[in-house]
């Protein structure tokens, strides 16, 4: 087997998240940041098929330097090489301009035989990038994936439905998105982990690498956006107080639970 390539999403907790009314955007600037949940179980679905049949794991990804410190997470977890396209131009982009800029920078790296994302990303869940990613490089594509065997230039998966699953057979090169929890991604290696931190080198490519044009990325290259917003409303809890002895209390709450059991 050739490259895997991991598609690698950092984000932001989602309740460290606020909006912008003036840029009309979300402001992660106060956020933590993490791995995209599902792109952990991609990364250890590639490694898993890298012990299996060999080849190498290359991560990919896209966003502000930052991104280095979480990338070198999914070294010390056992990828070989990783790759961050950052530049100014690619800021504000929706599905389209980002699966197009990882597209180009696929297309560059070359030799492949199978890119794996996460089934969508925690801040937007929109789900869409690799599908988009798949009709850029027109090829395969199969989603929602939780189980991947790889036979004879083939990969065979097993795919949720609606109602069930299904068995997709297909020629690789391929694109696949995995399921959040399909797997159990493994912890970091403590002495990689340190190699990594000291000496590996991560590869940056901006948009003249990719010979890729301002207005095809980022905001400018997307194709939708915010228009304009009425209100933030605060989450409303429904709450009830229950007054009396702890003997009353006791009994009122059992009453509570007993009816909810009950609806």
């Amino acid at each position: 087997m050739r490259n895997i390539i991991v598609c690698v999403k950092v984000v932001p907790k989602t309740e460290d998240v606020t909006f912008d009314p003036v840029t009309k955007t979300l402001d992660r600037s106060k956020a933590e940041n993490q791995i995209n949940e599902a792109d952990k179980n991609a990364i250890e679905a590639a490694i898993v098929l890298k012990e299996k049949y060999g080849g190498k794991v290359i991560l990919l990804s896209m966003g502000p330097m930052f991104f280095e410190q979480f990338l070198k997470i999914g070294i010390a977890m056992g990828a070989d090489d990783a790759i961050l396209l950052s530049d100014r131009a690619f800021a504000g982009a929706d599905s389209y301009p980002t699966a197009l800029t990882l597209a180009t920078a696929i297309k560059k790296i070359g030799d492949y035989d199978l890119i794996i994302c996460g089934e969508e990303s925690s801040d937007a869940g929109l789900g869409q990038v690799p599908s988009q990613i798949a009709e850029f490089l027109d090829l395969p594509q199969a989603l929602f994936v939780s189980s991947i065997e790889v036979s004879d230039g083939l990969i065979k998966v097993k795919r949720s439905i609606r109602g069930g699953h299904e068995i997709v057979e297909m020629p690789m090169p391929a694109v696949i998105s995995v399921e959040l929890g399909m797997n159990q991604p493994r912890f970091p290696d403590f002495k990689r982990k340190r190699w990594a931190d000291k000496e590996f080198k991560l590869k940056i490519w901006n948009m003249k690498d990719l010979n890729l044009e301002e207005g095809m990325v980022g905001l400018k290259g997307s194709y939708t956006f915010v228009n304009r917003f009425i209100e933030t409303i605060p989450p409303q809890r429904k709450r009830e107080f229950i007054e009396g002895s702890l003997e009353e209390q006791a009994n009122k709450l059992y009453e509570i639970i007993m009816k909810i059991l009950s609806s």
